[in-house]
C-alpha cells in the first residue's frame, strides 16, 4: 500500500445510479486527473427486492466527514486527506486524517468481500 496526500474537489450523495444511496468524493493529487472514492450502496428504497433498514450511510458519511474534519458534508470541497490505494493508485482501499492515525476503510468496517 502507498499513502498520497489528496485534495477534495467535490462531494456528493446521490441516488442517482439505479435509485441506490450512494456518496462519491473526487480526489485530485495535483495533477489534472481526479480520481472517485466512495460508490458503494449505502441504502436500498423499498422498491429493490433486498430493501433492509440496515443502512450503512450513517456510518460512511460520518467517518468520511471526521476524517475531513468537517461537520457538514457541503464542507468536504477543499479539504485535505490521505489516501491509501494499490502501487498504482487504481483503486483507493482508505483515506485519513490528514495529521492524525486515524483511517477510514469502508472494506474492513462494513466486512466486505
Amino acid at each position: 500500500m502507498n499513502e498520497q496526500n489528496a485534495i477534495i474537489e467535490t462531494a456528493r450523495i446521490t441516488s442517482d445510479d439505479h435509485g441506490a444511496l450512494s456518496a462519491w468524493l473526487q480526489l485530485s493529487y495535483g495533477g489534472s486527473a481526479v480520481q472517485g472514492f466512495g460508490g458503494y450502496v449505502l441504502y436500498l428504497p423499498k422498491t429493490f427486492d433486498h430493501h433492509a433498514m440496515k443502512s450503512l450511510a450513517g456510518h460512511f458519511i460520518y467517518r468520511v466527514m471526521e476524517i475531513a474534519g468537517v461537520t457538514k458534508w457541503h464542507e468536504l470541497p477543499g479539504k485535505t486527506i490521505r489516501v491509501r490505494a494499490e502501487s498504482s493508485f487504481d483503486k483507493i482501499y482508505a483515506i485519513g486524517h490528514i495529521v492524525e492515525e486515524d483511517w477510514f476503510c469502508p472494506k474492513e468496517d462494513f466486512a466486505l468481500s
